[in-house]
């Protein structure tokens, strides 16, 4: 009988990041303002200026909080997000399972929950340099 590498069982399909993004700019509400960056080999997804999605070789991972971050931690298939498999879970993002991405219905409400469980900013205007 051949021996599994723990870790490596545990990683699921390999996911293109581009490809995801595409899949989220198609999943998502009409009215959600979406920018793109990429970061560390993957791609943050932001909503209204703000990280709300991680689109890494992982798959797309959703930043959910509250009641909305229980919700979706019980559906079948969705785990939080770790980059690496010793990496200690995310406490904020979860892994959506690969099912759902290929079923827009299913995934826009999630991607609109977490764009609305974002905190607004509580940055304060700086003040301008006062001149002699």
């Amino acid at each position: 009988m051949a021996s599994v590498d723990q870790p490596r069982a545990r990683l699921a399909v390999e996911h293109d990041p581009r490809a995801l993004q595409r899949v989220l700019e198609a999943a998502s509400p009409p009215d959600l303002d979406l920018m793109f960056r990429p970061m560390f080999g993957g791609i943050i997804g932001y909503a209204a200026g703000k990280a709300f999605a991680s689109l890494s070789n992982r798959g797309l991972a959703l930043k959910m909080s509250g009641a909305d971050h229980v919700a979706l931690s019980v559906v079948p298939g969705v785990a939080p997000l770790r980059y690496e498999p010793d990496d200690p879970p995310s406490k904020s993002y979860l892994l959506v399972p690969d099912a759902m991405l290929s079923d827009a219905d299913d995934l826009r409400p999630w991607i609109a929950r977490s764009a609305a469980g974002l905190k607004p900013s509580t940055r304060k205007p700086r003040k301008k340099a006062a001149k002699d």
